[in-house]
């Protein structure tokens, strides 16, 4: 069945099964070839910005790679040579801390030393004064019990004047015992 014979065009269907019609290829070429002068012309100059700040971009991410490496090379080399330096620091260190320890220590024991001897003349003192303060009050208790037992014998066996010459004597002795 003949398409044009029949008067049904179909524009789906070409008369070449490789080719398409020959007023289709011209325009089809021109058209091509202004849609390629225009993105070369406009396009182009953007795409090649581009790919230049990209090269741009990816050469700074390198360089700066590279300064990062000689950085942390030259930071490596500090640590392994400070590395030697630490293990003098750390006796130094440690020597420090003894004399420190042992400065503390006897500063301590002489502080010690010395409140223990600040207690025990204390001590002393106040057992004097305790000691002082016994006898007083003994000497107050034994008065003032003889002084009760006196009066009971006196009164029940002596006359007046052998009781003045007893109380007088009494008094004699403990003024004389202190």
């Amino acid at each position: 069945m003949n398409l044009i014979a029949a008067g049904n065009i179909d524009p789906a269907q070409s008369v070449n099964w490789l080719l398409p019609a020959t007023s289709e290829l011209i325009y089809g070429g021109l058209a091509s070839i202004i849609i390629f002068a225009l993105i070369y012309k406009f396009a182009g100059p953007a795409a090649k910005k581009g790919m230049a700040d990209r090269t741009a971009k990816i050469q700074a991410e390198l360089d700066g790679a590279a300064e990062a490496l000689t950085t942390a090379r030259t930071e490596a080399e500090e640590i392994r040579r400070a590395a030697g330096d630490i293990a003098s620091e750390r006796a130094r260190l440690l020597a420090e801390a003894d004399a420190q320890a042992a400065a503390l220590l006897s500063e301590g024991r002489e502080r010690l030393a010395a409140e223990i001897a600040e207690l025990d003349a204390r001590a002393l003192a106040e057992a004097a004064g305790l000691a002082g303060r016994l006898g007083d009050e003994l000497r107050v208790e034994v008065s003032r019990i003889s002084s009760s037992v006196v009066d009971q014998l006196v009164a029940n066996s002596l006359d007046d004047a052998t009781q003045q010459a007893l109380i007088e004597d009494f008094i004699q002795k403990v003024g004389a015992g202190s």
